[in-house]
């Protein structure tokens, strides 16, 4: 599978480039701003929604374009009107000003097989890739753009666009990848080439691990910020694993239910002390994980976590020192005494806090500050919640809003 691309010159650096505060680029190019009445918003449909790197705000594709929202405090930053139709993914790069794009639906005049980098400060394309078969997903950080189609991942680089590597996949239909977004780190998760596999590569030591995450089809992945841990879920949606992303070993399972479900996502919170999963079942689920991004050092000094799994890993090949007990335990069965003698689902951990959402809300989930929990739905609806660390049970809603409406949404 080859790829073509072409750039316009002067493309300058990720670090360079400006933030989303108000929607105040100018109207020039393709796409028109412009404010709509409640007329303007019956018709519209909502297509996709997808978190940018640090999960302060997210994207929102729709039928007449995208929205870009902050969600603390909850507002629309960004709206762009298209009279070339409908993109079918929108990816942000933090809050800056440049965005991946690739077109989708019946409507659209942009073709589901090219990703167009577009600078919405200068209203321009500043760069493009065409594929022969339909894009899955586009990945970004600020030193590269990850491409991804159903059966290869290609990697470029974002100075100058060139191709940096190529990655064969089992069948991705979902688009599945991650990116690590701490600059000392470059590790990308993907699925492997066989069912229930995942692909961990840290290209900054140019080593490749390959794991049996599930025996099923993986169906949902992401990572901590620096790129130590992962998450995975598989199609039967019912355990989630942690894993170790320097040497593969997988330091905690969790139980979502027992029932299959459709995971629509994974999330760690900042300091990896909690995990949050939505589905179709429409119940956010919070665990409690044993792990840590970062912690002190014997003279108590902060100590990321890449240089606690580097340090440890140079000397010891046991995991016990990166598990840690917490404050807040998820619930398990108590039946330690019969462990060996009886299925694995006696002995799993379940969630320590939920918050049941209404049917078809197709929620993605992501972590606020002070114990909060953001949720957003593919029916447009916007949720804040608070969760008791210590206690847990249910979570207590602070906000919501319906986005596509503007009586709901705040000025």
């Amino acid at each position: 599978m080859s790829s073509t691309f072409s750039s316009s010159p002067g493309l300058v650096s990720a670090s360079t480039f400006g933030t989303y505060e108000l929607a105040n680029a100018s109207n020039s190019g393709p796409f028109s701003h412009s404010v709509f009445d409640i007329t303007d918003l019956d018709d519209t449909e909502l297509l996709n929604v997808s978190w940018n790197q640090d999960y302060s705000c997210f994207a929102a594709a729709t039928s007449r374009g995208f929205r870009i929202y902050s969600c603390d405090p909850f507002k629309e930053t960004l709206r762009r009107d298209m009279n070339v139709g409908e993109f079918g993914i929108v990816e942000m790069l933090f809050r800056c000003n440049i965005l991946a794009l690739v077109g989708g639906g019946a409507n659209s005049q942009y073709s589901p097989n090219k990703v167009v980098i577009w600078d919405d400060h200068q209203s321009r394309c500043i760069g493009e890739f065409s594929f022969r078969s339909e894009i899955r997903a586009v990945k970004l950080r600020r030193d590269r753009i990850v491409v991804v189609l159903e059966h290869k991942i290609y990697v470029f680089n974002f100075m100058d666009l060139k191709l940096l590597h190529q990655i064969e996949t089992l069948s991705n239909p979902r688009g599945l990848c991650c990116l690590s977004q701490h600059m000392n780190t470059s590790v990308l998760i993907c699925p492997g080439r066989r069912r229930g596999e995942v692909r961990i590569e840290h290209f900054g030591l140019n080593m490749t691990k390959i794991i049996q995450a599930h025996d099923s089809h993986i169906a949902f992945i992401t990572l901590t910020m620096d790129g130590m841990l992962l998450a995975t879920a598989s199609t039967k949606g019912t355990l989630i694993r942690i894993f170790n992303t320097m040497d593969g070993t997988c330091l905690q399972e969790v139980r979502r239910g027992t029932e299959k479900a459709d995971i629509y996502g994974i999330a760690f919170s900042p300091n990896a002390q909690w995990l949050a999963v939505s589905s179709d079942k429409c119940t956010i689920h919070i665990f409690s994980l044993r792990v840590r991004v970062g912690g002190e050092d014997a003279s108590g000094h902060f100590v990321s976590s890449q240089n606690q799994l580097l340090l440890h890993q140079a000397s010891s090949n046991s995991l016990e020192p990166l598990i840690f007990p917490d404050a807040g335990a998820n619930p398990s069965l108590s039946l330690s005494f019969m462990k060996g003698m009886l299925p694995k689902y006696f002995s799993s951990e379940w969630s320590f806090v939920r918050f049941h959402l209404p049917e078809n809300t197709r929620p993605i989930v992501a972590f606020g500050s002070h114990n909060t929990v953001i949720i957003v739905g593919l029916n447009g609806s916007f949720y804040r919640c608070r969760f008791d660390p210590l206690n847990g049970g249910q979570m207590s809603q602070m906000e919501y809003f319906r986005f596509l409406r503007t009586d709901d949404r705040p000025g």
